[in-house]
């Protein structure tokens, strides 16, 4: 069976605060090391009240050094929100720190609103600008020549994996064209998987990077002990997304009883459509679901995301699926 990982926002849930949504965040990545998980990405957010990884290099460097084995990094940290050099320094910072255990995940998009964009200091429009970006953060860390007049201290020289992530063709066009690893946002922007996947591989050029294509799908996953109580929890993912939509952000909500009462058609429509990428249900309806997913599109790595309110919830949802990934590892084998 193909490896799994876990993708975190660290979730600010009703009657809770960033602290505790830190605090479980390290508890979710040591219980994903014992289960056997690959990697734990932080994704950047900000202006989310829900959402707690904004700093999200530093939030990388508390979950590493609360664990000893398991690959750390962002899914994504947004680049045109940043200066490659300091990105490079960073995550330069980082894998000094925790060598061989750093990943380094790029977006494309600002990762907020307009009038956040504008109070990070830097421009939407500077995404145009990202294939450059790019570029010049993968040269900061190769070794640095006697004559460059700017390098990244410490960064330069270092082994920092890095990915592309995207929802669209274009990043898939772009890792493909720089021999990079491609992680697609599958999780909440599914419409163009299958075309962004399909292009990534025909279009991959080996580079000093990676000699083959190599990529990764994001999927939601609400396991529980029975399918109802996992529709149930999941029902937590489907009210946020609502509240997105209504413009209404806010902290992660409680699951509800009847998530028809909650949403108008339109939006049931539209939140399916986004989450149509989900496994959602007891035990044997998550192995089955998860085999189908696998079978269906071929990724060469899995990334699970599950958004839920109640934190022992959420560990058992994962642990849940890990024993799902085991047992098919077993009839594959």
């Amino acid at each position: 069976m193909i490896p799994f990982s876990v993708l975190d926002l660290a979730p600010v849930c009703e009657g809770s605060d960033a602290a505790q949504s830190f605090r479980n965040t390290l508890d979710l990545a040591r219980h994903a090391e014992a289960l056997g998980y690959r990697r734990y990405w932080l994704a950047e957010h900000h202006n989310m009240p829900g959402i707690a990884s904004a700093a999200t290099a530093v939030l990388i460097g508390y979950v590493a050094g609360g664990t000893s084995a398991i690959r750390v990094g962002s899914g994504g940290v947004m680049l045109p929100n940043h200066a490659p050099l300091q990105v490079a320094e960073q995550f330069g910072t980082l894998a000094s720190l925790y060598p061989g255990r750093i990943d380094l995940g790029l977006g494309r998009a600002p990762g907020t609103d307009q009038a956040t964009a504008r109070a990070l200091r830097r421009y939407f429009d500077s995404a145009e600008a990202f294939p450059n970006d790019v570029a010049e953060l993968l040269g900061y860390f190769q070794p640095a020549r006697p004559d460059q007049p700017v390098r990244a201290v410490p960064g330069a020289g270092l082994d920092v994996p890095v990915w592309l992530l995207g929802s669209s063709l274009f990043s898939a066009r772009l890792a493909a064209a720089l021999g990079l690893p491609f992680a697609f946002a599958s999780h909440f922007a599914p419409d163009a998987m299958t075309q962004a996947l399909d292009l990534y591989r025909r279009e991959f050029r080996p580079s000093a990077h990676l000699a083959r294509p190599y990529a990764m799908l994001a999927l939601n996953v609400a396991a529980a002990g029975t399918d109802g109580e996992a529709r149930r929890l999941f029902t937590t993912l489907q009210q946020s997304f609502v509240n997105l939509r209504r413009g209404r952000p806010g902290l992660v909500p409680p699951p509800i009883d009847d998530i028809e009462a909650y949403w108008s058609p339109t939006e049931k429509f539209g939140v399916e459509q986004a989450l149509a990428c989900s496994v959602v249900g007891g035990p044997a309806t998550v192995e089955r679901g998860i085999a189908e997913f696998v079978d269906r599109f071929r990724p060469d790595e899995l990334m699970l995301t599950a958004n839920l309110y109640d934190h022992a919830a959420r560990k058992r949802s994962f642990e849940i699926a890990a024993q799902a990934r085991d047992r098919l590892a077993g009839v594959a084998g």
